[in-house]
């Protein structure tokens, strides 16, 4: 009897002395801390902000779409990564999804991360799990797969600097094992499908560059390399990478995230800053095992998004939200709940306008210019305004509802314009501002009243802002641009 109270005794202790590290379990330990990066957290701190402090990227105007960083040790390839983490410090992404590709283990396809997250010495970064579910189940090559990540740097490396740049943010590690270009399209698809209209997701692409014993062969190899990734076309840099023309050890990870980028309105990229193992170490001695770095970004032009933003289900599915959250008020007095869990592809934080119409002519049209809150919610709260708070029309009844059609104008951030001149009509909306007077008008109205730009500014300034007519020629007055992804129920 005392032998089974003792094993059971001991049974009891095995059990209780594991529960701490199961508990946590799901939260993967940095593997690279104290090797890559130092395991110290003031430390570690220092060496981020000290790098960060020395990068001096040239700003970029309007949104970036993705950002190259390598991932070799920070003593190495630290000062080129800082380059791109200090382009986006303190930007409001919420989501950072991280490709890289696998160093150590053998796959095709990709593998996602789908655990709770990884543990730095910074402390803790959660996984966007919202985001990963809307990865998994739609392509048998994206699957989840945390043995994969199991001593794989290209991803972890990248999380401190994160950690000093970005507050309140969740990741989405995917590691890319062997994969086609076609594979890469579909990768890119999916990614762009989980992304819908938000604003405040991140693509880091994880990528060192050529590797070789000649540090000659390096800068020339990288030199070519660079220019095809400036030039932003998918197809060329991947059948390069496959001919050994050109080298990025994350190739597939750059392919897919210009693939990526260029869904999203992407034309270019540009580098931030180039250089090698050779020059960081002065070893410039052929013989020496010399790795190319280089930070990145990629965007279009001047970087802004004019392709539209969602698939077809999603649009069919804001127009629902729109439809449903109008009936509902009007038959029970109060707004529709929605549970912003279950509209994952739309939590980014966008401005919209909702317009009414009822046998061709305007009902109600009210907006926010910027976005306040996750955009199921501005199109639920601007639906219901625009059928009963807009000044110009008295509210619509529900009866009515059977005969109106709704539209939903999805916009862009604001970018402020240097003149006139940057203003595509048709294409861009306008926001005049002067002091407190402001007005806008959306891309659509250049369109549906044939107006030339000068009518059209004028009768922004005169009907919307309550200027004068000229007022958008005065140095004191300020021009905003922005794209919009328009898209009704008569579609």
């Amino acid at each position: 009897m005392l032998m089974r109270i003792k094993i059971a005794g001991l049974f009891l202790f095995v059990i209780l002395s594991f529960l701490p590290s199961a508990l946590h379990a799901e939260f993967k330990q940095s593997f690279f801390a104290g090797s890559f990066y130092p395991d110290d957290p003031e430390r570690l701190k220092q060496t981020v902000d000290a790098l960060l402090s020395v990068a001096d990227p040239n700003p970029p105007r309007g949104r970036v779409l993705a950002i190259i960083s390598p991932h070799a040790g920070y003593d190495y390839s630290g000062s080129t990564a800082a380059y791109s983490y200090k382009l986006i410090k303190d930007k409001p992404y919420k989501t950072v999804v991280i490709l890289g590709c696998s160093h150590r283990v053998y796959f095709e396809g990709a593998r996602v991360y789908d655990g709770e997250g990884v543990r730095t010495p910074l402390g803790e970064v959660p996984v966007d799990k919202d985001f990963v579910s809307l990865l998994l189940g739609k392509d048998e090559g994206v699957i989840a797969g945390e043995q994969a990540f199991g001593g794989e740097h290209s991803i972890e490396v990248q999380l401190p600097f994160l950690q000093r740049t970005l507050k309140d943010f969740r990741i989405v590690p995917i590691l890319l094992g062997k994969m086609d270009l076609s594979a890469c399209r579909r990768l890119a698809a999916l990614l762009k499908e989980a992304i819908g209209g938000r604003d405040d997701v991140l693509p880091v692409l994880s990528s060192d560059m050529c590797h070789s014993y000649d540090y000659k062969e390096t800068a020339a190899v990288d030199k070519a390399t660079l220019e095809a990734v400036e030039r932003a076309d998918p197809e060329e840099l991947y059948n390069g990478l496959e001919r050994g023309v050109f080298q990025l050890c994350g190739g597939t990870a750059v392919v897919t995230g210009i693939l990526l980028a260029r869904e999203m309105g992407g034309e270019k990229a540009e580098i931030l800053k180039h250089t090698d193992s050779a020059e960081v170490t002065g070893a410039r001695q052929k013989g020496n095992w010399t790795v190319g770095y280089c930070a990145a970004f990629i965007g279009g032009g001047d970087n802004r998004r004019e392709e539209t933003m969602f698939t077809r289900e999603q649009k069919k599915e804001l127009l629902r939200i729109a439809r449903d959250s109008i009936v509902f008020f009007l038959e029970k007095g109060k707004k529709l709940q929605l549970k912003e869990e279950n509209y994952p592809s739309f939590r980014g934080k966008l401005g919209a306008f909702v317009t009414l119409r009822k046998a061709g002519q305007l009902r109600g049209c009210i907006g926010n210019m910027v976005g306040v809150q996750p955009l199921c919610l501005t199109i639920r709260d601007m639906a219901v305004e625009a059928a009963v708070n807009d000044p110009r029309f008295v509210a619509v009844e529900p009866g009515e509802m059977k005969d109106i059609g709704i539209e939903i104008s999805v916009l862009s951030p604001l970018e402020k314009a240097d003149s006139a001149d940057d203003i595509v009509m048709g294409t861009h909306g306008v926001m005049v501002r002067n002091g407190f007077r402001s007005g806008v008008f959306l891309p659509q109205v250049a369109v549906e009243t044939g107006w030339s730009k000068e009518e059209f500014l004028d009768e922004l300034c005169r009907q919307k802002a309550g200027l004068p007519a000229d007022a958008w020629k005065n140095s004191d007055t300020d021009l905003y641009i922005f794209t919009a992804d328009i898209f009704s129920e008569d579609e």
